[in-house]
């Protein structure tokens, strides 16, 4: 499947007083001698997307097991809508969550409607509206002409999508999704994106966790950067730009590209290459009105002065690497 993108026209949560949904401080799991997460400190604020990024074996999934209570922690504590989900409070917790998890188990022997009724009832969706919350849950995802067949005859990409039909026939406020367009063609993996960003303009909550770095870009509020069970970095993309990508970078184009090589000698930058295009990190954006005003004065025709903000991509490389663009 080829990763695609939303742009989201939601505005990120900025009330820092506002409790948040899901409250993790210290929390450790193992199994045996394998760490899975250590010292995880979370908060997901309500209207706002998180994205646990990081390869496989980095511990997203085990951490929404612990935040549903599937799973305990060892050292720790987790609250989600202030209940702790392994305590006498957990099934109230469950029923406010929508989950995907890598691996949906589903009723191969029955219908997807019947998939449907099932996970409502158990959700206690009133049942005279239920029939209604299935269809809309079906529609949204593409599914309804396959309502009536038997979910074992279901290719991979339609399972996904009843999946996620299910994760929201009952209006969860946090939705918890594991590699949640694993199986998706592009049309639907959009759809899916757009969903998120969605429920989180409701003001409700959505922690994903991805390897495809592109499907978060542009969605994620806050992104957490995971290792080995252990937490690298966490903050919004601007924070983690700032501190990862912390110099301005201009793409620059002239009629004569080499009359461009002058700029190398100019006090505030910091790095020139040119292949073609030429690309020059400064000292800071405020350079960048310098650097063309410089290049004017010396008779230089420019044809194209875009300066480039990192993608989540890049930032994400940068964080694992321990590199950042001011490194020679």
């Amino acid at each position: 499947m080829t990763a695609t993108s939303v742009d989201s026209t939601r505005t990120p949560p900025t009330n820092n007083t506002t409790t948040a949904i899901v409250e993790a401080r210290g929390v450790h799991r193992s199994f045996g001698d394998t760490v899975a997460v250590a010292g995880l400190d979370l908060d997901v604020p309500p209207g706002s997307v998180t994205v646990l990024l990081g390869p496989n074996g980095a511990g997203k999934t085990t951490v929404v097991r612990l935040l549903t209570g599937a799973l305990p922690t060892d050292v720790g504590s987790i609250r989600v809508f202030g209940l702790d989900p392994t305590g006498s409070d957990g099934a109230a917790v469950r029923r406010r969550c929508g989950v995907v998890p890598a691996r949906p188990a589903l009723y191969d022997r029955l219908s997807g409607w019947d998939n449907l009724r099932y996970s409502g009832e158990l959700f206690e969706v009133e049942p005279a509206a239920l029939p209604e919350r299935i269809r809309d849950a079906a529609q949204r995802f593409d599914i309804e002409d396959a309502l009536a067949k038997q979910v074992g005859g279901y290719s991979t990409g339609m399972r996904a999508r009843l999946a996620l039909a299910r994760a929201v026939l009952h209006d969860p406020d946090l939705l918890l999704l594991d590699e949640p367009t694993a199986g998706l063609d592009p049309e639907s993996a959009k759809a899916v994106l757009g969903l998120i960003d969605e429920i989180a303009a409701q003001g409700k909550a959505v922690l994903m966790c991805t390897h495809l770095l592109l499907e978060a870009e542009g969605l994620a509020d806050q992104v957490i950067v995971l290792d080995r069970g252990r937490t690298l970095v966490c903050g919004s993309p601007d924070e983690l730009s700032e501190r990862f990508w912390p110099r301005a970078r201009v793409l620059i184009d002239a009629e004569d590209p080499g009359s461009l090589d002058r700029m190398r000698s100019l006090d505030f930058v910091r790095r020139y290459e040119r292949n073609g295009v030429a690309t020059v990190e400064l000292d800071r954006e405020e350079s960048i009105p310098d650097l063309v005003e410089a290049l004017v004065a010396n008779g230089v025709r420019l044809r194209r002065v875009e300066p480039q903000n990192p993608t989540l991509e890049q930032l994400y490389f940068a964080i694992r690497t321990g590199q950042t663009s001011n490194q020679p």
